[in-house]
């Protein structure tokens, strides 16, 4: 047992301390895909480029003797903290510039390796600070702060981004549109806009002719109604309306156009879901002009992002959906055009609704606020963490001792019995979660017209961050005392097949598009104790094949193949979903949760482990 010089009260460092470890982990991972969403990256790209940051939790075995033998774990988790800090702020700073997404990306990356040094040191101090029996009574402690620390990052930080996106734009744009065979044919001319000088005194605004619309349902000739629509695409291009990176076209390379491409065509021919494509069919359209009040301040940019917030998506938003308002064109009219669906014969009404708020700023300041955090968490964790005697650096290393050290931590490993079966377990258990977590918030964030929920920044955070912290927590204290009294063998099977709650609920939800918050947070609690049970199984079968002389090493060695089973996943996740829509692509992850059903019949536990001592 280790003695310790100092000996603080546990609980004044354990859930400070894997807040910490769980933190910078959500934000890679989970706040990062937010955060791109609310940017106008694509869901593609979202999923490609953040799944591949879970590369650094995947090797971190590599360098995780390094942090045993230099230094100690306490100047580690100091450390790595400070630099965690400085992280959040460089990213703060880097969102307002124009190549924010590959600059923050790299930052990211940054923090994603910083982030899984900090946990090969964090886990490697709990078990020095602590005697064993100690080690079991604050697992559980442990486990939750954690959990919390991941609800904290996609509610809390999450809440406050949205709150700062509502309150620092301008006031909302409403309107209101119904279409009915009554109404008349449209006319498939350019309106012409009111004379409007802007306002004196009444602050800033977006200025409509009419905050109501009404379409007919008849439609109206295809040719014409393209003319039309390429008379508002060239007008909102001319004067700027349309930032220059949307205006671009994309070159497709070898991988795209002779892979990735046929592929996906094939898929969206097969399998994709049958959706409309508003903009071919010659459906009835109105074409509505928007203007600012004032010229904004020089250099200054007020962007209007509209998205159908309630009601029939038989009525979409097909140009106009993001539009920039600069001092250059502040007083020229931008235009949005609303179109029915060819197929539509009855009344119907919809709402939209546009948002102005600074995104970039929003989410510059929840990073600041992250960057300050840590900063104060590396300063409490210097004065407050024990300071055990066995928590000391190798002396005199020679480099022919590390090597042997690693090669033998890995021989040992890979020599365990059914070490085959157990890395097709650590890898496939989370097949169908890798590929759910990564589209979870793109789909709640998307308008319904996409085959979303239409949530603001600000309701998906308060969803997880109130109901789903709760369900989670839930979940895994339940399972922890579960498997405490049956044994992991008994309970592996329930909380296996508790997992699939989580596609099941996203896939009624994709169906349904309820905009009833109320149904959402139920869907969202049972897939977060879902979660939170059936995870326990599988963190429980990583300390169980972990067992014996390098039992750290090996569990940092699983926890690395735990993470390459959620990068590879995930990476495609993005793509897949492109093709299929989002309720083909979450009928395809429930398909997917039969793979862990196999691994886990494959599995041999002990049925004593895991169990309370009856001596």
């Amino acid at each position: 047992m280790a003695t310790q010089r100092k000996n603080p009260s546990p609980w004044a460092w354990i859930p400070s301390l894997y807040l910490a470890e769980g933190l910078p982990y959500v934000a890679v991972n989970i706040v990062s895909v937010i955060m791109y969403k609310r940017m106008g990256i694509s869901n593609a790209d979202i999923a490609l480029y953040t799944s591949l940051l879970y590369l650094p939790w995947v090797i971190k075995p590599i360098w995780s003797p390094l942090v045993d033998m230099l230094k100690t774990k306490r100047w580690w988790i100091v450390i790595t903290q400070l630099v965690l800090g400085l992280g959040f702020a460089s990213i703060a700073l880097s969102i307002p510039a124009s190549l924010f997404f590959k600059i923050t990306l790299a930052f990211f990356w940054l923090l994603a390796f910083g982030s899984a040094t900090h946990d090969i040191a964090a886990d490697g101090f709990y078990m020095l600070g602590l005697d064993t029996n100690k080690q079991a009574k604050y697992v559980g402690i442990r486990s939750t702060f954690y959990r919390i620390a991941t609800i904290t990052g996609q509610g809390l930080l999450v809440i406050l981004a949205g709150f700062l996106e509502s309150s620092s734009g301008r006031e909302p744009v409403s309107l209101f549109i119904e279409a009915s065979p009554q109404y008349n044919k449209t006319v498939l001319e350019m309106p012409v806009a009111r004379d409007y000088e802007g306002s004196g005194g009444e602050g800033m605004y977006f200025y409509l002719d009419n905050d109501s619309l009404q379409v007919s349902t008849q439609t109206v000739d295809k040719d014409s109604l393209n003319m039309l629509l390429d008379s508002v695409k060239v007008s909102n291009y001319r004067n700027g309306f349309v930032p220059e990176e949307e205006r671009k076209v994309k070159t497709e390379g070898w991988w795209s156009s002779r892979v990735s491409g046929p592929l996906g065509q094939w898929i969206r021919d097969n399998f994709g879901e049958e959706r409309s494509a508003v903009a071919e069919v010659s459906g009835s359209v109105s074409v509505v002009p928007v203007r600012l009040s004032q010229k904004p301040d020089a250099g200054k940019k007020v962007v209007l992002n509209t998205a159908l917030k309630k009601g029939d998506k038989s009525i979409a938003l097909v140009q106009g959906e993001h539009l920039v308002f600069t001092e250059a064109n502040w007083d020229k009219p931008a235009y949005m055009v609303f179109q029915a669906d060819s197929k539509l014969d009855k009344y119907t009404s919809v709402n939209y609704v546009g948002l102005s708020g600074n995104i970039p700023m929003a989410w510059a300041v929840t990073f600041f606020v992250l960057a300050g955090l840590f900063l104060l968490l590396s300063f409490y964790h210097r004065i407050v963490l024990p300071k055990p005697d066995s928590d000391i650096p190798h002396e005199n290393l020679k480099a022919s001792t590390v090597l042997k050290e690693f090669g033998e931590t890995f021989v040992s490993f890979f020599s365990k019995p059914q070490v085959g079966i157990a890395l097709f377990f650590m890898l496939t258990f989370r097949f169908a979660e890798a590929q759910l977590l990564k589209l979870i918030n793109p789909f709640l964030l998307d308008p319904i017209d996409k085959g979303g929920l239409g949530l603001t920044t600000g309701e998906v955070g308060f969803v997880y961050g109130t109901v789903g912290i709760i369900g989670l927590t839930l979940g895994g204290i339940i399972g922890g005392i579960a498997a405490a009294y049956g044994g992991l063998k008994k309970w592996v099977w329930p909380m296996t097949l508790s997992m699939l709650l989580t596609a099941a609920t996203f896939l009624y939800l994709s169906f349904s598009q309820t905009d009833n918050l109320l149904i959402i947070n139920i869907c969202v609690f049972i897939e977060q104790f879902g979660y939170g049970f059936g995870f326990t199984a599988y963190m429980l079968y990583l300390i169980y094949f972990s067992e014996g002389k390098y039992k750290t090493a090996h569990y940092a060695i699983s926890t690395g193949f735990m993470a390459l089973g959620m990068m590879l996943p995930g990476m495609f996740a993005g793509w897949l979903q492109e093709q299929l829509g989002y309720n083909h692509f979450f009928l395809w992850v429930m398909m997917c949760s039969i793979i862990p059903l196999i691994a886990v019949a494959l599995l041999k536990i002990d049925p004593e482990f895991g169990k309370k001592s009856t001596k």
